[in-house]
């Protein structure tokens, strides 16, 4: 009889503890509710447009704990158009639709290595703009690809000095021109006897516009200028530099990275050494560049060259969209302390040990920005944090950064197993 009564009590006993163990269950899934994805502090952006910018920062672990550094990447591959050139894209659009030199039906022309290019021809479209692109002819083809995909219009044509006429930026400057004059003689032409034109499907069809490039009616053009126009350093003066600024907490020691147009260099280093000036602003420099020794030396030349005139050979470096051989309005703005030089074989390296790694797939700027990172950890020594930007993907890199045969007919073949090739 006594074994039933402890039976019946361990049994009243647990039942009492299943009872309440439901009810603190339950009151604690009531108070925490799982957040809607599209509760208050993430309600849907407004279109296109406002989906770039606000990219995350995070820390690389790989690169972190080999240098005993905090080394964070701002993902700019997240934005739409897969870059931070997006920022650039969208600034210059919107600057010059508010000044008048842009206006809707316009052409965007732009020369550009790839991604500005990209960015333009991913947004103009939400403005209710055009895109026509000037591209070098020995950049990865995929970008091209891209940007006809885009709907751009798309030249390529071969390297040249800029000093050359027919350098991409120059070709790009004259399309811009070319379209005005079209714009305005038909403009002119409407108004004769009070005639307009007649059009078949959009185009003109008297003849007004044998040899032009553009093969519709557009309301003139506007070249977007990404090296001179300052709108490109304001895109990160104003965003990228104060996302970084609020994502580190205001705790960062270093920024570091590579510039070709130098607005993203220029634009986050004067926002971040106006709030701190002691973060220290570095350059990371490709083969082939002028910009290291004009930082370092205040020269960009050497004797045997005429500063802003060396004609960058395709095969001076393996990356793409950095390394420049003159001064643009946009790098002038640039606070920096310091300048380290690059290789094609060190940003090679870091691109697959951070894909095996860390699971990053990285673009060639990305990469070289990530050695720029190890190179001022090894230089401030263990306990720093260092902020880099990661441009891009790997995605459009594929037929050059990313293929095998043709890093080992440069003999840029990746055979690291660690970081030794950076001497950690």
């Amino acid at each position: 009889m006594a074994s039933v009564r402890t039976t019946g009590a361990f049994v009243a006993a647990i039942s009492m503890s299943m009872v309440l163990f439901s009810y603190f269950l339950c009151n604690y899934r009531s108070k925490r509710k799982t957040p809607s994805p599209l509760s208050k502090n993430k309600k849907p952006r407004n279109g296109l447009i406002h989906a770039v910018g606000n990219t995350p920062l995070i820390r690389i672990n790989s690169l972190s704990e080999a240098t005993g550094c905090e080394i964070l990447g701002k993902c700019e591959f997240l934005n739409p158009g897969g870059s931070v050139k997006d920022r650039v894209a969208v600034k210059i659009i919107e600057e010059a639709l508010e000044s008048g030199q842009l206006v809707c039906g316009g052409v965007v022309t732009e020369g550009s290595a790839g991604s500005t290019a990209i960015s333009l021809a991913t947004v103009a479209p939400a403005y209710g703009c055009k895109c026509h692109v000037v591209i070098p002819d020995d950049v990865a083809i995929e970008k091209s690809q891209i940007l006809e995909a885009l709907g751009a219009t798309v030249e390529r044509v071969r390297p040249v000095s800029i000093t050359h006429r027919d350098h991409y930026v120059n070709i790009a400057r004259r399309r811009a021109l070319e379209a005005n004059e079209l714009a305005s003689k038909l403009r002119k032409t409407e108004k004769i006897d009070g005639k307009v034109l007649e059009q078949i499907n959009g185009c003109i069809s008297d003849g007004e516009k044998k040899g032009s490039i553009f093969s519709s009616y557009c309301s003139g053009g506007f070249f977007a200028d990404q090296f001179e126009n300052l709108a490109n350093f304001r895109a990160h003066y104003q965003g990228t530099g104060p996302e970084i600024w609020e994502q580190s907490g205001g705790s960062l020691d270093s920024f570091v990275a590579a510039a070709g147009t130098g607005g993203t260099v220029a634009g986050i280093s004067s926002f971040l050494q106006e709030k701190n000036p002691n973060i220290k602003c570095f350059l990371i420099d490709p083969p082939g560049s002028g910009l290291f020794n004009k930082v370092t030396r205040g020269v960009m030349y050497t004797r045997e060259e005429a500063e802003g005139k060396r004609l960058k050979n395709p095969f001076d470096t393996i990356t793409e969209g950095i390394g420049i051989n003159r001064l643009t309005q946009n790098f002038k703005m640039a606070k920096l302390d310091g300048a380290y030089r690059g290789t094609d074989k060190e940003a090679v390296e870091m691109s697959r040990y951070l894909l095996k790694n860390d699971g990053l797939f990285l673009g060639s700027s990305s990469a070289m920005n990530c050695v720029g990172a190890v190179r001022v950890a090894q230089s401030l020594g263990p306990g720093h944090t260092i902020v880099t930007i990661l441009c891009d993907s790997g995605m459009r890199h594929l037929s050059k950064f990313y293929d095998a045969q043709y890093l080992s007919e440069h003999g840029l073949t990746p055979t690291a197993t660690g970081l030794e090739f950076l001497g950690i």
